[in-house]
């Protein structure tokens, strides 16, 4: 399966294993609890989604890479005791609690947090002397002598054979005791994630051309050459990074990423093309509306290859701005929220004017509780951690222009609320405006350069799949969306239920 199903499997399982029933007992038992194990080649996202999952689930999560630890760190040091057997007294080596049980209570008592996830990567890479543990391990949920705690269920990951000359396979009656998923890679799956993680757009257009390079494992002569999606994510972030920095990547930089010179090299020349294709295509200026006839010649005229990147980086400009909005949107939610409250207390005593920063300050510092106790618990991804840190340096603000201002009573202090809540307000109805007219002026270009074309279809497909992207498309009703959305999608189904047939038959 690909790794969104398995994600949603792993899901379904916290939330079967969690399910209690009405003595408070949970309805499949600690011991019927098999643990998972996640199967799959390197690289494909299996310790990614564990995160999520956490995040999503609202539970705790430790993790381990068990190839970096020993039996001892494992298992626990011995050390001798006395203990008395039929009358006489005994020497008896018992062990310390394992580290990696002993985390799981830290986290525990740090996040307040009772279930969660105990993640072990790389679970059959194990050493010759720490194997036994881990069969125990899955078996019966101990390390050493000590239980993991109740409440946390057991996700592992190995890479198949194939892969990995360390591996060990897990005899019949080990297998047997846990919930086996199979991973494989999935281009069209991981371009879902890839649109909510912002990937750079000159990767996604490169991957949108040679999919085949999405996940490409080989044996040479030198050894196995690769190139994997988590290469591609974190050679993403490197090159928003360049090109801040302004400076470039080329096929060396690329190489130290994709770890396979023919790749490496085919998307560093890319890469200069892409940039080409921004600065010749002048591509800010057809958002803004400016569209020059020569241009809508060039690109009748280009390769399938260049049309594709050009409209890959139309594509990146749209998102750019409903990314901006859906920020804007959700942080205006939130500050709203915390000034209704605030306005309740204010309305309710008028003569809470004069202490209305104290309300603000207040909240302020919640804001910022709650920012670093969801941070230590592992539940917060930087965005909403970037929106927490504006939302308290907002609240902020306000309170020292209230507390500088002094309001005669609370009326009128909610009143300088609103007024200074209007400035976020136009933020978001200027960022909505900016939207609307950079989406139709990019409608303006495609039809005029591509109509119903493959272009087209590549331009709406995108859309669909960015999260900022769907949101804004429901609050704005644009007719060519709707239009071009309804026929080239429902037409590209049709032919791909017809090329289905054809195979089958």
């Amino acid at each position: 399966m690909n790794i969104k199903r398995a994600k949603q499997e792993i899901k379904d399982a916290v939330d079967a294993y969690f399910l209690k029933d009405e003595y408070g007992d949970y309805e499949i038992p600690t011991v019927r609890q098999r643990p998972i194990l996640l199967l799959g080649a390197p690289g494909i996202g299996k310790t990614q989604i564990m995160e999520q999952i956490a995040r999503e689930c609202g539970i705790g999560l430790v993790a381990y890479t068990i190839t970096h630890h020993t039996r001892q760190s494992a298992i626990g040091l011995p050390f001798i005791t006395e203990k008395e057997y039929g009358g006489r007294k005994m020497a008896v080596t018992e062990y310390t609690m394992s580290e990696i049980v002993a985390s799981i209570f830290d986290k525990m008592e740090r996040t307040g947090l009772e279930e969660g996830i105990l993640f072990i990567d790389e679970i059959n890479c194990v050493s010759e002397t720490l194997a036994p543990a881990m069969l125990q391990f899955l078996q019966c949920k101990t390390f050493g002598s000590h239980q993991i705690p109740q409440g946390w269920i057991i996700v592992a990951a190995g890479n198949p054979p194939e892969y990995n000359k360390s591996v060990r396979e897990f005899d019949v009656v080990t297998m047997d005791r846990v919930k086996k998923i199979q991973v494989e890679p999935d281009f069209g799956v991981w371009k879902e994630y890839a649109a909510q993680v912002h990937i750079h757009s000159a990767i996604l257009s490169y991957l949108n051309l040679r999919p085949q390079y999405f996940y490409h494992m080989e044996n040479t002569v030198d050894g196995r050459c690769f190139a994997t999606p988590r290469g591609w994510e974190d050679l993403s972030r490197l090159l928003e990074v360049y090109e801040k920095l302004g400076k470039q990547v080329d096929k060396e930089v690329a190489g130290q990423y994709l770890q396979h010179e023919r790749i490496a090299r085919d998307f560093s020349n890319y890469l200069e093309l892409y940039y080409k294709y921004e600065r010749d295509y002048r591509i800010q200026e057809i958002l803004a509306g400016r569209i020059q006839e020569d241009l809508l010649k060039k690109i009748g005229h280009a390769p399938f290859d260049e049309r594709v990147s050009v409209t890959g980086l139309l594509l990146s400009g749209c998102t750019r701005q409903f990314r901006k909005l859906h920020q804007q949107e959700r942080f205006v939610e939130r500050l709203f929220g915390n000034l209704k409250e605030v306005g309740k207390v204010l309305k309710e005593d008028e003569r809470a004017g004069a202490a209305s920063w104290e309300l603000l300050d207040k909240m302020q510092v919640e804001t910022e509780e709650l920012r670093e106790k969801k941070k230590e618990a592992g539940l917060l991804d930087r965005e909403e951690e970037h929106e927490l840190l504006r939302l308290s340096e907002t609240l902020s603000t306000y309170g020292n222009v209230l507390k500088k201002e002094v309001p005669e009573d609370g009326n009128r202090a909610f009143d300088r609320l609103r007024e200074l809540f209007q400035t976020e307000r136009d933020c978001y109805e200027k960022l909505f405006h900016d939207c609307k007219e950079c989406l139709e002026h990019a409608f303006d270009f495609m039809e005029a350069a591509f109509g119903d074309s493959q272009e087209m279809v590549i331009f709406l497909t995108e859309l669909n799949t960015d999260r900022a992207a769907a949101a804004f498309l429901q609050e704005y009703a644009c007719e060519r969306y709707d239009r071009y959305n309804q026929r080239l999608l429902f037409e590209k189904c049709d032919r791909e239920i017809l090329e289905e047939i054809r195979t089958l038959s």
